[in-house]
Formats: C-alpha cells, structure tokens, sequence
C-alpha cells in the first residue's frame, strides 16, 4: 500500500502498545454505528442470501428491513 495517500486513522490502537497513535474518535463512533447497522440488516435472510435476482427487488427489500431496524 503506497504511504502517500490521505487517510485518517479511524481504528484506535491496542492499549498495550506502546506508542499511542492519534485516531479521530468520533470518526471512530460513526464507522461503528455503521458497521453494527450492516450487521443487523444480514440477520434478515432474505438480505443476507439474495434471493431477489432483480436489483429492484433486492433494493426494496433491503430499505424494508432498514426501515423496521430503524423502528426497533
């Protein structure tokens, strides 16, 4: 991986290490929500396995069950 591209660092480090680097917490924060979201909407089958074999399909089924994640 090339060195000079721009990225910030989401991921904190081990506690243990021992040079502490510098990570952007509340970017940490958003990434996490976003990762538990995904992780709750392949708990949905019929998401998880694509079944629907037209984008359409699987794209209304998909903002379904995001739509009942988000009324939990």
């Amino acid at each position: 991986m090339p060195r000079n591209q721009q990225t910030d660092v989401v991921i904190p480090p081990k506690r243990n290490r021992k040079t502490q680097r510098y990570y952007d917490s509340e970017l940490y924060k958003e990434r996490n929500r976003v990762e538990r979201f995904f992780a709750k909407l392949k708990q949905f089958r019929r998401v998880a396995t694509r079944y629907d074999k037209l984008l359409a399909n699987f794209m209304g089924f998909v903002k379904l069950a995001a739509i009942a994640i988000w009324l939990r």
